[in-house]
């Protein structure tokens, strides 16, 4: 039997500490991104009862584990036992103890078991103490990162937001930071509301549900259709287009005709609006680009111009390349990567936006809080050239990046797309997150994808 422990000081009271992981999206938030976990089944919450049913994959290997809450104390403890799982045994006891009035410590005490043991002791021992102390690790960060954040937003007060692409690749990392935050998050979905935190709306059609935009604190509009899905036919583009322009039409006409509109709204886009800038640097003041992902930017922008400023605070967000384990770009290369099959696009020298997925969840939620946040915003971290990318990437992957693709090899494969995606870009600069302190928690390559994909910040 292993038993190991851990013990963090956090900058909150033990109440809040506690009440950060009884909420809804803890148990999401806590979960490691290098890691392929599924929630298959939940009942309840972390009360006495409560039941956690969890996918785990590795490889062609899928297991599941079922987790049962007992030994319930609010505001002191709860533990969770594995009943069915990988282990042979695994018993989690949170604790969070008071350090004075404003500070508490977040203790942990996991006892584990192999399975098969003792013969799995033998030759496994050492990696699984090594995962683990990996695990927790993270956790630890991952807690210690969102309570900071949350505590030094301004106003204090638990807010009711709505999320257009909730259970996207941004929009589930956004909702589980702001839930476990204490706010309320309402999603907008494209068919009847079935639930008391849906809202219905049709984009397409020009319908939404607006008695129930009335009264929210914020909207935040990360629906749209993935430039990067499919081949550029002129169908497609459309598509692209119109999934942009029409629901930002849409929700600018919506808060028009509200009494009580949100007082912010915070709207995804791309840095494709800066078009092919080569080195030059450019930030929120510079002239917007050429090329068809610059047009549909500006013409989704200027979807929002009809909005009263006065009642409704809009920030447009102007976004690099996301650096996620699970999801966009970072998810598909990886696996070429370790499988060395990884390197630059083309020559390499085109210019790449970046922004780590925990960062861009950060700005938002400065978005969201911050009244002097107003028009365009960068949300990037930094920019560097698809060469050096891919050699850090290697890095991280312990693998060589050599393997070139050829740029007459992707324009063959993907047409229009692999031009204005892959092969050319610009050096994006977030002025203004610089001028209002906006604090990166990667602003290093580097340092970012070791986050996502081995926990280590």
């Amino acid at each position: 039997m292993a038993i190991r422990e851990w013990r963090v000081s956090t900058p909150v009271p033990a109440r809040e500490l506690f009440a950060w992981h009884a909420r809804d999206g803890a148990f999401e938030r806590l979960l490691p991104p290098w890691e392929n976990i599924t929630v298959l089944e939940r009942t309840g919450g972390i009360e006495n009862g409560g039941r956690l049913v969890m996918k785990l994959r590795k490889g062609p290997i899928a297991l599941e584990w079922h987790a049962l809450h007992r030994d319930y104390i609010a505001g002191e403890q709860f533990v969770d036992e594995q009943v069915k799982g990988p282990f042979g045994k695994w018993v989690h006891t949170h604790r969070f103890l008071p350090e004075g009035e404003d500070r508490s410590i977040l203790w942990d005490h996991v006892e584990y078991r192999l399975p098969l043991a003792p013969l799995s002791t033998l030759f496994g021992a050492g990696i699984a103490r090594r995962q683990v102390e990996r695990l927790f690790a993270f956790r630890h960060l991952r807690t210690l990162r969102d309570l900071a954040r949350h505590a030094a937003a301004t106003g204090g007060r638990p807010l009711r937001i709505a999320i257009t692409g909730a259970r996207g690749f941004v929009g589930q990392a956004l909702s589980t930071f702001l839930t476990t935050g204490g706010h309320e998050v309402v999603r907008l979905v494209r068919q009847p509301a079935r639930k008391a935190d849906e809202i219905g709306w049709d984009p397409r059609n020009g319908e939404i549900d607006a008695a129930r935009i009335e009264g929210l604190d914020g909207l935040v509009h990360l629906a749209g259709e993935n430039v990067g899905e499919r081949r550029w036919t002129p169908e497609v583009k459309q598509e692209i287009r119109e999934s942009r322009v029409r629901s930002n039409g849409l929700l600018a006409r919506t808060l028009g005709a509200l009494k009580r509109p949100p007082a912010v709204l915070v709207v995804a886009g791309g840095a494709g609006i800066y078009g092919d800038r080569g080195l030059e640097r450019v930030d929120e003041d510079s002239e917007t680009g050429e090329g068809f992902l610059a047009e549909v930017g500006r013409e989704a922008e200027a979807a929002l111009a009809e909005i009263d400023e006065s009642r409704t605070r809009v920030v447009p967000l102007r976004i690099g390349l996301v650096l996620g384990a699970k999801g966009g770009v970072l998810g598909k290369l990886t696996p070429l990567f370790r499988f060395g099959l990884g390197g630059p696009l083309g020559d390499g020298r085109q210019s790449l936006a970046w922004i780590g997925l925990d960062d861009l969840v950060g700005v938002i939620h400065r978005a969201l809080v911050d009244p002097s946040l107003v028009g365009p915003v960068n949300a990037v971290a930094g920019s560097v050239s698809n060469r050096q990318f891919a050699r850090v990437l290697g890095k991280v992957c312990l693998r060589p990046a050599v393997l070139p693709a050829p740029a007459l090899a992707l324009r063959a494969g993907l047409g229009e797309r692999a031009d204005a995606l892959l092969l050319t870009g610009a050096t994006v600069e977030p002025s203004r997150l610089r001028s209002v302190g906006f604090p990166f928690l990667n602003d290093d390559l580097e340092a970012a994808l070791r986050w996502e994909l081995q926990g280590r910040g």
